[in-house]
């Protein structure tokens, strides 16, 4: 199965990376972009065919080591 694992920072952690997107984008004349938050996307594959078993595996990962859940929260896609 496919899986997908979105990441981005929680809502009040200082995305600096964004802010840095945000004032490149004013700068190249796009001045009402507001609230720039930069992710990250992992996709991978998954050997089994069992849906659920797949999202609990991947959200194992994401706990253990594809996200800083102190800081970051994610979502998580299988297909």
């Amino acid at each position: 199965m496919k899986a997908k694992v979105q990441v981005f920072l929680k809502p009040g952690v200082l995305d600096v990376q964004g802010k840095a997107v945000e004032a490149a984008l004013h700068g190249l004349g796009w001045a009402d972009v507001k609230n720039v938050r930069v992710g990250r996307t992992i996709e991978f594959d998954v050997a089994t065919s069992d849906k659920t078993a797949a999202e609990a595996e991947v959200t194992a990962m994401c706990d253990k080591l594809l996200a800083n859940t102190v800081i970051e929260s994610y979502r998580v896609e299988v297909a």
